[in-house]
């Protein structure tokens, strides 16, 4: 755990560098290295603390309604394309359709969890299960979080 806090340290002393930090503040920085709150920290935010995940991603699909979204997400946690979808309800949709138009439209947004392997699979069936000509599919990468939950997450999913 050591070396994997020192080589994280070395990495980002770089960056930390030509940061803003005062002199005062880096010192606070460096002398917390190696201590047993910097190595817990370190556990449970740095994904490249465990061996036990997988690059991860969080992908955006938004959904025109209610029943669109609880079909698609269930066809893809049964899959096994995801760990888990969120369902946020209530988005208004702001679109430029063409020029001037603007259209407006009420949409649901899908939050899924799942392995960056996984997303090509998963773009394609979103793309054979969408009411959209051209759905949204928009992935960010996961770069820390819960040890615990990125294990269940690359657990959760296939291989």
């Amino acid at each position: 755990m050591k070396l994997l806090s020192m080589a994280w340290f070395t990495l980002n002393v770089i960056s930390l560098s030509s940061s803003s930090l005062s002199p005062a503040s880096m010192k606070n920085f460096i002398s917390k290295i190696g201590s047993r709150e910097t190595e817990k920290r370190f556990s449970t935010i740095r994904v490249e603390a465990s061996g036990n995940t997988v690059p991860s991603i969080v992908v955006y699909v938004t959904v025109p309604n209610k029943e669109a979204g609880k079909k698609l997400a269930e066809s893809i946690v049964k899959e096994k394309l995801a760990a888990c979808v969120n369902r946020v309800p209530g988005m208004l949709l702001f679109c430029l359709k063409s020029c001037p138009n603007i259209q407006t439209d009420s949409e649901e947004l899908l939050i899924i969890k799942t392995r960056q392997s996984l997303l090509e699979a998963l773009t394609d069936h979103v793309k054979g299960n969408h009411e959209y000509e051209v759905p949204e599919v928009i992935a960010l990468p996961i770069t820390g979080g819960n040890i615990q939950y990125l294990e269940w997450l690359k657990n959760s999913t296939r291989d």
